[in-house]
């Protein structure tokens, strides 16, 4: 979306605009786009423009990340609390999580609208603790961005950092480790309490 929206302005989207952009509320993430190429244009304005192209994009590409089924399953077996801590806004989480019927298997749901600083500031995954009824040393956090590792850190989660293609030159040197997958051997043992 992000390549499509600066294509559509004679800009380029560079990895390090990627880097600096994602695991961001969706406001502060489109203002980095709009300082760094000096854009006309206003965080609301990129912003609607944005979620009708990802969705127009998406349409037959959305797949659920490796192993999230193996990890749901594994957690709901223990019943473990589990919930969904995102920069993004609510409505768009919706519509990503409805299409995988997944809005009821979680028992909490915090966005981008529920926190006042959005990552690397840990509000988000602090909040996430007490809505679940945890200490943050008792959470396990699981990010696929360098501002999402950063926030469940500082937090005192244990934070595992499960890479993508966008975000695999990113520093997770705050995370407890890296997996592979979200059903990652080490991140399962966690999950078992092994």
């Amino acid at each position: 979306v992000g390549y499509e929206l600066l294509r559509r302005r004679d800009r380029v989207m560079t990895h390090d605009l990627i880097t600096a952009m994602m695991g961001r509320r969706s406001i502060e993430a489109v203002q980095v786009m709009i300082d760094w190429h000096e854009l006309n244009d206003t965080p609301d304005e990129l912003i609607d423009e944005s979620q009708v192209l990802f969705f127009e994009l998406a349409q037959n590409r959305l797949e659920a990340m490796p192993g999230l089924y193996d990890l749901l399953e594994a957690i709901e077996q223990r019943q473990l609390p589990k919930g969904v801590a995102t920069s993004s806004t609510r409505k768009y989480l919706e519509k990503i999580l409805g299409r995988f019927d997944l809005i009821e298997r979680f028992d909490s749901i915090l966005t981008a609208e529920d926190v006042s600083l959005g990552k690397p500031n840990p509000e988000i995954y602090l909040k996430a603790a007490a809505r679940l009824g945890v200490s943050p040393e008792e959470m396990l956090v699981l990010e696929d961005s360098q501002a999402g590792t950063n926030a469940a850190a500082a937090a005192g989660a244990c934070a595992v950092s499960v890479p993508h293609e966008h975000s695999a030159a990113h520093d997770f040197s705050n995370a407890n480790f890296v997996a592979q997958a979200l059903n990652d051997p080490r991140v399962m043992a966690l999950v078992r309490g092994q």
